[in-house]
């Protein structure tokens, strides 16, 4: 990076400055985690030698605080896709069911908004289509910062509420499910090959409750990529080529996203979870009558602190999630796979 020459390539060079950041970060991480282990060894040592209480304490309330550490560090270190450390668009859609599913997919997108402005990641609304009566039909979210995609691709699948519903007179139990999907912002280093001629862009008005806020002219994009079917659109700007910048911005991801999917064969079974969503694909259920569990199908990790998760604190699901597929990865190895 000293060499005059680095910077030639600006290109490249953003790329290596990118990766030598992250393996500082990786470096800076193990410092840390020696600078743990050797405090809490002397505390250890200090109480073999002496039965002190309050060094008993003070020790245990440093265990505490390192732990948080320590789990957040793992967490990080467990991310180690090519893509993990992009911004992500998450994408949301409720299920069958109505109003009842659209408001249940608005409670997950002020979820993964809380998660986002806990961790100080910006978040940008790219489309959003309200409900008829409440909640939302779809949205389009761009979160950025470090590794937010590796952490929300945890998130990808089918997200299951039972409730008592708010929307039935007879107060009964009600189902609904929402589907969440999540893909890498690339690079502009990235190349994907796009076809004009493969492309069918609409422009209409963007919705909105009515207002000053209302666009009188036809801002909004929509683009369709005809190959695929993938159909992404964004009215977030009063400018029809911001717009169209933003929802080609998305089309590249989305399409990287499909064509790797493609290569690992795994297409099929992705698109099978895109269209049923309902009962025997959740990946996660949110239970908040009769009694109040959130509970994770795939790792069995769960919490009988419902609001604290509906508030943001999904972190806890992301890291068991993460420990989960690298022992099966790890166990994959072993045996040969």
């Amino acid at each position: 990076m000293q060499d005059p020459s680095f910077w030639d390539d600006q290109k490249q060079a953003k790329h290596i400055l990118k990766r030598v950041n992250i393996l500082k970060s990786i470096v800076e991480k193990g410092e840390r985690l020696t600078f743990i282990t050797d405090e809490l060894e002397t505390y250890k040592s200090l109480l073999e030698e002496e039965d002190n209480k309050a060094l008993f304490e003070e020790a245990k309330g440093k265990l505490k605080i390192y732990q948080k550490e320590v789990d957040s560090i793992e967490m990080q270190l467990l991310l180690s896709d090519d893509l993990d450390d992009h911004d992500a668009i998450l994408t949301i859609h409720p299920g069958a069911g109505g109003t009842e599913s659209q408001d249940w997919a608005q409670m997950l997108m002020r979820m993964f908004k809380r998660w986002a402005e806990e961790n100080k990641f910006p978040i940008d609304v790219i489309d959003l289509l309200p409900g008829e009566e409440a909640g939302i039909k779809s949205v389009t979210m761009q979160i950025s910062g470090a590794y937010a995609y590796g952490y929300l691709k945890c998130e990808i699948g089918i997200h299951r509420l039972v409730r008592i519903s708010p929307f039935n007179a007879q107060g009964k139990r009600q189902t609904s499910f929402a589907s969440v999907f999540v893909y890498p912002v690339l690079d502009d280093d990235v190349e994907i090959e796009i076809e004009a001629s493969d492309l069918r862009v609409d422009t209409y008005r963007s919705s909105g409750k009515g207002g000053q806020s209302v666009n009188t002219t036809d801002s909004a994009v929509r683009i369709t990529h005809l190959p695929t079917g993938i159909v992404v659109q964004c009215q977030n700007e009063r400018s029809q080529i911001k717009n169209r910048a933003t929802a080609m911005k998305i089309l590249k991801s989305r399409l990287y996203q499909h064509y790797l999917e493609e290569k690992k064969k795994e297409k099929a079974k992705q698109e099978n979870m895109k269209t049923e969503i309902g009962w025997g694909n959740q990946i996660r259920s949110y239970v908040f009558h009769p009694y109040q569990m959130v509970k994770d199908h795939r790792t069995e990790h769960e919490t009988g602190n419902v609001s604290a998760v509906m508030d943001g604190d999904i972190s806890p699901f992301i890291h068991a999630y993460l420990k989960y597929k690298a022992e099966n990865k790890s166990s994959g190895e072993k045996d040969g796979n």
